[in-house]
């Protein structure tokens, strides 16, 4: 059966989310991708389950902090991406305790410090299970009750670095990792095409903190290196992500859509 054609007519209606219930992965850093996604996605009305790994304290303020400020349900559950089992009860979880799942934002992740030759094989390896298996497993564990229900949108955070070869940092593994996710979602799309939509998200450079542990001089470079002259922040990727959980998008799926300040296309 084709994706139906919402009856909104107005693009507010087509982007409201209320009603719908989203999950996001990796949304306890207060200035991070995940919890922007779950601050836009509650800001349009959705209730949303986000998802903690290491900072169970911060995964539990998050959540009541979008119910304070957007009077919608929420709930922060532990999940370690890496374990199938771990996604599975997250799911389970969540689905008792909304009745349903709309949406899920696959955003949780890791960086790399390292190249090929300087890097452990251990590390290349746990890049790459974390950040295109665990993407899998979120996709594995979502995938029947979006088939059951007719419906649903899994959305993907990967990477300009899927795309390009980041210079003069050797990270050989995360782009490679986030290559993969681009394509999976490309290539989820085509195998959900008769009850879900797939698309995935490809940041640039965004200050999330997350980066800092990474000398000036060369992040004063890879700046140098962006049309727009600066780094991106958070908040500036929530509306891809409502985009694409919401009715707007309801003809867009296998995309990926890259909001980088300009980099890949220099």
């Amino acid at each position: 059966m084709p994706i139906e054609i919402p009856t909104a007519e107005r693009l507010l209606d087509l982007f409201s989310l209320k009603g719908k219930v989203v999950i996001v992965t990796g949304a306890s850093n207060s200035h991070g991708i995940g919890i922007e996604a779950a601050r836009g996605c509650a800001e349009m009305g959705a209730n949303v389950a986000i998802t903690y790994f290491s900072r169970e304290v911060e995964g539990h303020k998050r959540a009541a902090e979008l119910i304070e400020t957007y009077g919608i349900r929420s709930k922060a559950y532990y999940c370690d991406i890496r374990s199938y089992e771990s996604v599975v009860k997250m799911v389970e979880s969540v689905i008792e305790d909304f009745g349903f799942v709309d949406g899920f934002i696959a955003n949780a992740g890791r960086a790399t410090d390292s190249g090929v030759l300087e890097g452990s094989v251990e590390s290349w390896t746990e890049v790459v299970h974390t950040d295109l298996n665990g993407t899998f497993h979120c996709a594995k564990a979502i995938g029947d009750h979006f088939k059951e229900r007719g419906k649903g949108s899994f959305v993907i955070t990967a990477s300009m670095s899927g795309h390009i070869a980041n210079y003069p940092q050797e990270q050989t593994s995360y782009n490679v990792a986030k290559a993969g996710c681009v394509h999976f979602a490309h290539s989820l799309a085509n195998e959900w095409r008769e009850f879900a939509r797939v698309n995935s998200v490809s940041p640039g450079y965004i200050d999330t903190g997350l980066s800092d542990f990474i000398p000036t001089e060369t992040r004063d470079l890879w700046r140098s290196m962006i049309p727009v002259g600066r780094e991106g922040v958070a908040k500036e990727l929530k509306g891809v992500y409502v985009y694409l959980i919401s009715d707007a998008s309801t003809y867009t799926t296998g995309s990926d859509i890259i909001v980088d300040g300009g980099y890949c296309a220099r």
